[in-house]
């Protein structure tokens, strides 16, 4: 070969190395980053699992992990390998138990978890569908000192929006209370305190309940297959192992609160009614909206015009028309005012 093709030949070897070894920017460089992301990752899910087996007092497997992390038994005995050398697990035979380091990197992992699920909820528009998932990303990129801001924006919340407790900072954890829904007899009330997010189509069942924390229940009926509650004014029927995704905390029925007629969205035009809560549902950039058009209880709404379709109705809200999606409305609870209370309280109102 001619002395130019040997050093076109050496330019573009040259080049190729430049590519994949380049200092911090190279191919290698990012693989070998993607593969130590990919290994972090892996570690802190895995951890999350052991931890909430010894929470819940239920028994982590090699093949419990496999499942949790949706990987084959082969890389979970790999990454319980890996767990043991950096002291983090102890594996016998029967048991993997996390140790006093495990435990508290796992608490560490679960608190930024638990407090972004928070900030989606109360602080973004993000479907509450969205939340854990979108935890789930963003976990193992935050630091703890981002953490711990969050926390301070948040006024240091106790519970996520699905009702688990969010270890403090110095890793304590309270234990959570409650029963399952299933364990509750007919006719007994309750309040749900806890929302299982997984599996993932058993929670898309209840997000489209509209159950989650802060609701209260009765239940209508309890039989094998099937139980009947009654939730903020309307019936649903689950099964057995739908409803076992909700932890409840009985209430006395005797001390019963003051309960609304309806919801707003079942306003006929020219209706009116005092606003009596907002549901839990409705929560961050939704329910902060509401409250700052007054929708507030005590609150007079008049449903004044309904759109072509139906939907949204414009309600006339302490003297502005405000236009509402039937999907808002449902999270109005109203009471309606008898005919001679409505003429005092409108007097002086103009269609």
């Amino acid at each position: 070969m001619t002395p130019a093709i040997n050093l076109s030949l050496a330019a573009v070897l040259f080049l190729v190395v430049v590519i994949l070894l380049r200092p911090r920017s190279g191919w290698f460089w990012n693989w070998l980053r993607g593969r130590r992301a990919t290994e972090r990752v892996r570690i802190e899910d895995a951890l999350k699992h052991l931890h909430d087996c010894e929470y819940e007092r239920g028994a982590a497997t090699w093949d419990s992990v496999a499942g949790a992390l949706e990987i084959s038994r082969d890389e979970a005995a790999n990454l319980i390998a890996r767990l043991e050398t950096l002291g983090l697990l102890v594996a016998d035979q029967r048991n993997l138990k996390l140790t006093p380091e495990g435990c508290s990197y796992a608490l560490r992992v679960i608190r930024i978890h638990r407090l972004l699920e928070s900030y989606l909820a109360e602080r973004t528009g993000v479907g509450q569908a969205e939340w854990h998932q979108r935890a789930d990303q963003l976990e193992h990129r935050l630091t703890e000192a981002e953490a711990e801001a969050i926390s301070a924006q948040l006024g240091n919340p106790s519970f996520d929006p699905h009702g688990d407790p969010i270890p403090t900072a110095d890793g304590a954890i309270p234990a959570r209370h409650g029963v399952p829904l299933p364990a509750l007899k007919a006719g007994a009330t309750a309040r749900i305190v806890h929302i299982e997010d997984e599996p993932v189509e058993v929670y898309a069942q209840l997000v489209a309940a509209q159950l989650s924390p802060g609701v209260s229940i009765r239940v209508l009926d309890s039989q094998p297959d099937r139980i009947r509650i009654e939730a903020e004014l309307q019936e649903h029927t689950l099964a057995p192992v739908v409803a076992a995704n909700l932890t409840v905390e009985p209430l006395d029925e005797v001390v019963e609160p003051v309960l609304p007629d309806s919801r707003l969205s079942s306003l006929a035009i020219g209706q009116q009614a005092t606003v009596v809560d907002l549901s839990p549902a409705c929560r961050g950039l939704a329910r902060r909206r509401l409250l700052d058009l007054g929708v507030v209880p005590g609150t007079l709404i008049r449903a004044e015009l309904a759109s072509t379709g139906g939907d949204p109705v414009a309600y006339r809200i302490r003297g502005a028309m405000i236009a509402l999606r039937k999907a808002q409305a449902d999270l109005i609870y109203v009471k309606m005012q008898a005919d001679a209370a409505l003429a005092q309280q409108t007097e002086g109102w103009t269609t």
